[in-house]
């Protein structure tokens, strides 16, 4: 079966004084139609990155050193720039973390709207007054006749975040990458925008990527949840898997990181617990298993070579030696 989108062993690296930053390294997942996947992990570890691949906006001197990236059996890796921007914002949209530095100031909202459906959808300005306005109301934003005439600066964040969707899903694209929509959002905004992302992707059958830090963020709408660390991806599963029962240490340590707000908690108050250590060096990575140095379950066969991405029934993917062939075996192989 083929996935909407489907990236195989994606490696973007960065050129620097200090060395090569392989900033993505040997990435793989899918998304299928109206799927929600959620690509989780701390700052630094390569979500933005994985995500302006895809899109392929990596600006120099970084570059796509390998890997594939096929959307709806299409190679974008290979694709010319005229052939991407046809797909940016028709097939393939993305909003980011700020929306007033993707915005323009001296603009209305409604002629930042306006413009992208005349650029893709070649509408005249009049019918793309009137999409603009739709796609305004779609997203809940209230009185969108007056409020199209609103400059980015008199919305508030919430209302701000919302004008990049309507913008984003204008041209009724397949796939919405949304790299950290919430973030700079407070929470019961954060929460409203988290529901009409999920609300879109039902009504419109859309697939989206939804980049984050926060866990609390993918339980409440992504189907599947990959976790990302140093440029690789450490665990893949489905979202209720990943809270019951996670597998790799380092998603272990992220779901102790977070308070929980249960009455077995409230009695015995607990300090939350931290993860030991600090994220290695991009230009300085250790050998073997990355996150090793920081590992409670570390073995001395954990830092002789890569770890595979081992896969466990129910489409459950962990890069662990716990979850993987035995000792012995490994041992054999790191001797090759």
């Amino acid at each position: 079966m083929s996935h909407l989108l489907e990236v195989t062993n994606l490696q973007t690296h960065f050129p620097t004084r200090a060395g090569i930053v392989k900033s993505v390294n040997d990435v793989s997942f899918y998304i299928d139609e109206g799927e929600l996947l959620g690509l989780v992990g701390e700052s630094g570890c390569g979500k933005s990155i994985t995500a302006l691949s895809v899109m392929k906006l990596i600006a120099a001197p970084g570059k796509i050193v390998g890997g594939s990236i096929k959307f709806k059996g299409e190679e974008l890796t290979t694709a010319t720039e005229a052939r991407m921007r046809e797909i940016r914002g028709n097939d393939i949209a993305m909003i980011f973390q700020d929306p007033m530095t993707s915005l323009n100031p001296v603009y209305t909202v409604g002629e930042q709207i306006a413009e992208a459906l005349r650029l893709h959808r070649k509408l005249d300005k009049k019918a793309a007054w009137a999409a603009a306005i739709k796609a305004m109301h779609e997203v809940a934003i209230p009185d969108p006749v007056r409020r199209v005439n609103d400059y980015p600066h008199q919305l508030s964040g919430g209302m701000r975040q919302r004008v990049m969707i309507a913008m984003a899903l204008a041209c009724d694209p397949e796939l919405l990458i949304a790299d950290e929509p919430t973030t700079a959002l407070d929470v019961t905004i954060q929460a409203q925008i988290l529901e009409l992302l999920d609300e879109l992707r039902q009504t419109r059958k859309l697939a989206v990527l939804l980049i984050t830090h926060d866990l609390g963020v993918v339980a409440e709408v992504a189907d599947r949840v990959a976790v990302m660390y140093t440029g690789k991806i450490v665990e893949e599963s489905r979202v209720e898997e990943i809270f019951e029962l996670p597998k790799h240490p380092y998603t272990r340590g992220l779901l102790r990181s977070v308070p929980k707000l249960t009455a077995h908690n409230l009695e015995k108050v607990e300090r939350l617990q931290t993860i030991e250590g600090v994220v290695p060096s991009p230009t300085q990575l250790p050998n073997g298993c990355h996150f090793a140095p920081r590992c409670e379950s570390r073995m001395e066969i954990c830092t002789k070579h890569d770890i595979p991405l081992y896969k466990l029934k129910d489409d459950v993917k962990v890069r662990c030696v716990l979850y993987g062939e035995n000792e012995e075996t490994l041992t054999a192989k790191s001797r090759m």
